[in-house]
């Protein structure tokens, strides 16, 4: 069955990333349809979903999590690198 979970990382208003959604199988579709339809970087692991999963949607990730949740920011940051620098790279993995 499928999982997702949708952070959001506010440098004004948060220490960490937030966990603002989290669900599975029909939810965790409609996580990742809203994040397509929007353009949201998607980044795939499993075991880091499972870590996740098990913080409450509200909730920063705990400090446990930061050097995981760092490779996901990276990520990110390497999309919007690509997507500015050149159209066309798209990169969900």
């Amino acid at each position: 069955m499928r999982k997702a979970v949708a952070l959001r990382y506010d440098l004004q208003k948060n220490q960490a990333p937030e966990v603002i959604a989290s669900g599975q199988g029909l939810l965790a579709a409609k996580i990742v349809k809203i994040a397509e339809e929007s353009a949201v970087p998607i980044y795939e692991d499993r075991e880091l979903v499972e870590s996740l999963r098990q913080i409450p949607v509200g909730t920063e990730i705990p400090p446990e999590l930061y050097e995981l949740v760092a490779q996901i920011l990276a990520f990110v940051i390497r999309i919007d690198k690509e997507q500015s620098g050149h159209e066309g790279g798209k990169g969900n993995g």
